[in-house]
């Protein structure tokens, strides 16, 4: 690729590339190939323009190198990055805003007022109708007094005034579908799939492959616990199916032979090989968007309460302006109560606080689902923790291999790793893990693995039953016995380290010791959370009770509950809530899935099993704990903004209508003021961007600053959704 260097700071570096004219789809794979680099940490790309800005670290001539080498016809781009990245769909929006303005206040510069008038009247039957629609329906809502301000102010013969009225009142319209549909689309994409390989059915055999080599017509094998990653009809197994990603119900659904999946779905129990239909995933992300918008996920209660506040007060701004004419007969006054609608800020600024709320937890890697989410998080009093995984570390390793049946501990642990591999679990990953470091590579070995959930995995070797799993399940549940004079190696198993047991044809073969350390931070977290208002902190694992008082001592929970079966967790989850009690749920494994679903919100670690992702309201990164920290302040701070919201808008538009009955502002200043005062309540929300709209009052016209602000303000708005 060739591009000029047009600025750059340490660190920073902003290219121009030299093309007569970058697509959208161009753009997008750029954008792509950019983030697949490990030194670039951001970038952003104007596409008409063709203009780059490259944050990274490392040496300037790596990026150098990384910005020469790039090709849009070498690179690779999944189908449905470019599909879904709202790239497009956010350049029209702009323009539809731009286009607005340009027209509104070109017509007051070079339109004479006849013609004026006349498009001004045409314009408001719309609004008019809409109004008298609403009226027909029994109801007083905010419709009716956008219509009634209209029609006075055109009665009155002030075109001026309805035209302006009109043009705010559009590009309210156009910003708020912007902004519900770039919400939707964000969220979608959240909770897009994100599976790297699957297991491919070939030759009766299955092989780990990558999700790009798969097309129609293949068969993939999908374990329990897994999301299922492509549409397609079950040719093999029996299984019980979560669909809540696309129907919003999340009772499992029995899938067998014969029956549709669909990408997305969540396999809960059993096992399914599926023949492909369809590996493109644009129509599950048009099912998401889909359920999304039909079940209003996104919104929080209190921006709920906004609109509906924004309703009730019309009826009172009518009577305002009737009872205003009534005492004074003066129409100028009564018009200026009308003009004053509180419904604009209301609507427009909750919705956006929760937005910037969403993006600035996404800074901090953190994936929330939607506002309603955030609003639980910061009414919550109890949080419960999953141990393995969540506050220890996500990655935990195998230090030993002991053996009881004489065979070498490698080949125990290739037959280990041989069993573990189909299953997403931490403690699985150590093994497979162990395993692929010592080069202990193996063909499948055994016949259908097993797998039952918080206990472990049974299968047959060589015509030999296998078991592996937690010392309930190999020594009560399965019977399986330790090798006669191996009693004494049993009982000296050095104790601080996680066992894992296997067993063949009922004796223990080898116990593998996973080394499972407790997070550095996760005290200090526990403690910080205590301090953020969480009154009841609780831990709940399937460990042993000596090591799990063991972990509760170092980290200071209020409560503890060893040996617990995914079912005790979602049992005490909607135990709290029965009591009255808001309730987080923090985990990582499938026996947490059911917990994660009953709890007010679900948090779910990254690098944990893609059911917990998929069913959890909240995604952190696995890098660090203190994310639950930065999350509770985040909601917190949220809630607070909300409130003095609400206090400032009332204030400040009851202020106005004060002023317009008093007869010091006019009508027309009153609604230039009321949303003036809506751009400056949003541009609170653009702390990330370098414009500001007291910035934009340089030289020339006084209608010439206004438009340019007008185009200021809808650029800080971009900026804001975008």
């Amino acid at each position: 690729m060739k591009f000029q260097i047009r600025h750059e700071i340490r660190g920073r570096m902003r290219i121009h590339v030299i093309q007569s004219r970058m697509s959208f789809a161009q753009a997008d794979t750029l954008q792509y190939y950019l983030e697949q680099c490990e030194s670039v940490i951001s970038a952003k790309i104007q596409n008409r323009t063709e203009d780059v800005t490259i944050c990274y670290e490392g040496s300037k001539d790596a990026i150098l190198e990384v910005l020469k080498a790039f090709s849009y016809e070498k690179t690779d781009v999944p189908d449905t990055y470019i599909k879904n990245s709202g790239r497009e769909m956010n350049q029209h929006y702009w323009d539809q805003l731009v286009e607005q303005t340009f027209w509104h206040f070109g017509n007051k510069l070079f339109l004479p007022f006849s013609v004026r008038a006349v498009i001004t009247a045409v314009k408001s039957v719309k609004y008019i109708w809409k109004g008298l629609q609403t009226l027909f329906q029994g109801k007083i809502e905010v419709p009716v007094l956008d219509a009634t301000a209209i029609g006075v102010s055109i009665i009155r013969g002030d075109f001026a005034t309805a035209g302006s009225v009109m043009y705010l009142l559009g590009i309210g319209e156009t910003l708020e579908e912007w902004t519900h549909k770039k919400s939707v689309d964000d969220l979608a994409r959240t909770m897009a799939l994100n599976v790297g390989k699957v297991w491919l059915k070939s030759d009766g055999q299955e092989v780990l492959v990558s999700v790009n080599d798969i097309s129609a017509g293949d068969e993939v094998v999908v374990h329990m616990g897994n999301v299922i990653p492509f549409d397609g009809e079950v040719s093999e197994g029996e299984a019980m199916v979560n669909q809540a990603s696309l129907t919003g119900e999340s009772l499992p659904i029995r899938k067998a032979e014969g029956n549709y999946v669909y990408a997305g779905t969540v396999l809960e129990e059993g096992e399914l090989t599926i023949l492909v239909k369809e590996v493109g995933g644009s129509s599950r992300f048009e099912k998401i968007v889909t359920m999304i918008e039909e079940s209003e996920k996104l919104k929080s209660s209190l921006e709920g309460k906004a609109e509906h506040l924004a309703d009730r007060l019309v009826p009172y701004t009518l009577g305002g302006t009737a009872l205003t004419y009534l005492l004074t007969r003066n129409p100028t006054k009564a018009l200026s109560v009308l003009m004053v609608d509180f419904s604009c800020a209301l609507k427009l600024a909750m919705p956006i606080s929760v937005l910037s709320a969403i993006r600035e937890a996404s800074l901090y890697h953190m994936t929330v689902k939607g506002g309603k989410y955030l609003e639980a998080v910061a009414e919550a009093d109890t949080i419960v923790f999953d141990k393995t995984g969540t506050l220890t570390k996500a990655k935990p390793s195998v230090v030993e291999v002991v053996s009881f049946d004489g065979r070498e501990p490698d080949e125990l642990l290739r037959i280990a790793a041989c069993m573990e591999e189909h299953f997403p679990h931490s403690m699985a990953k150590a093994v497979v893990q162990a395993a692929e470091e010592k080069g202990l590579a193996h063909e499948e070995m055994h016949s259908k693995v097993e797998y039952i959930v918080a206990h472990g995995i049974s299968t047959t070797i060589n015509g030999k039953r296998a078991v592996i799993g937690s010392s309930h399940f190999v020594f009560e549940d399965e019977k399986c016995t330790i090798p006669e004079g191996k009693e004494e190696l049993f009982e000296n198993l050095p104790v601080e380290y996680t066992h894992l047991y296997l067993a063949i044809e009922n004796q223990l073969a080898a116990v593998i010791c996973i080394e499972d350390p407790l997070r550095e931070e996760a005290e200090a977290v526990i403690t910080s959370l205590r301090k953020a208002g969480l009154s009841k902190i609780v831990m709940m694992t399937g460990d042993s009770e000596r090591t799990a008082h063991a972990i509760a001592e170092r980290v200071g929970v209020d409560e503890y509950y060893s040996e617990v079966l995914p079912e005790d967790k979602a049992a005490f989850v909607e135990k709290e809530k029965a009591a009255g009690r808001k309730v987080i749920m923090i985990g990582d494994g499938i026996n947490d899935s059911p917990a994660l679903s009953a709890a007010d919100v679900g948090i779910a670690i990254s690098d944990g099993a893609e059911i917990a992702r998929e069913i959890a309201d909240i995604t952190i990164s696995a890098d660090d704990l203190y994310q639950i920290v930065t999350l509770k302040l985040i909601s917190d701070a949220l809630m607070k903004k909300i409130s003095k919201n609400y206090k400032q808008i009332v204030g400040f538009n009851t202020g106005l209508i004060a002023l317009g009955v008093a007869g010091v502002i006019q009508p027309a200043t009153s609604a230039l003021l009321h949303n003036t005062y809506t751009g400056d309540q949003l541009e609170k929300y653009a702390e990330f961007t370098d414009i500001r709209i007291s910035d934009v009052f340089k030289k020339g016209s006084r209608r010439l600053s206004f438009f340019v602000k007008c185009i200021s303000f809808l650029k800080i708005y971009a900026n804001i959704i975008v």
